[in-house]
């Protein structure tokens, strides 16, 4: 019988990762590092295991995630909504809870562009009247 895994994409500003979900007792790694060494603040780290906490699957699938793009923000948040996705292919029932928790939901957000005649986005250089 082949092991069933379950992948998917999550986007977070400029980060991609790529998720799958194997049978497992809780391992996550991402990018061939154990989640902890990976993202080195506990608060990324629980970010990522949000959406196994309140689909109480947290000790029956290991992830493995590859992420590539931006900081390490966008990455977390990239990781999050591919688990999200993926464990919404497992088990459409979770999708309820995983919506109402806003983690479904692709985060907008990206960074302004800087514009032409100035040094940033919104930043202006030094006005001069004479």
């Amino acid at each position: 019988m082949p092991v069933t895994t379950y992948e998917a994409v999550g986007r977070r500003k400029c980060s991609v990762a790529r998720v799958r979900l194997l049978p497992g007792e809780g391992r996550r790694i991402v990018n061939g590092l154990p989640i902890k060494d990976y993202f080195c603040r506990d608060v990324l780290v629980s970010l990522v295991e949000l959406p196994f906490e309140l689909t109480t699957t947290r000790d029956k699938f290991d992830m493995v995630a590859n992420v590539s793009g931006g900081g390490t923000t966008g990455q977390a948040g990239a990781v999050r909504l591919g688990v999200s996705r993926a464990l919404m292919k497992m088990d459409p029932t979770h999708r309820r809870t995983l919506r109402t928790s806003g983690l479904l939901t692709r985060d907008p957000r990206m960074k302004e562009r800087k514009k032409y005649g100035q040094p940033g986005a919104r930043k202006r250089f030094q006005f001069s009247k004479r």
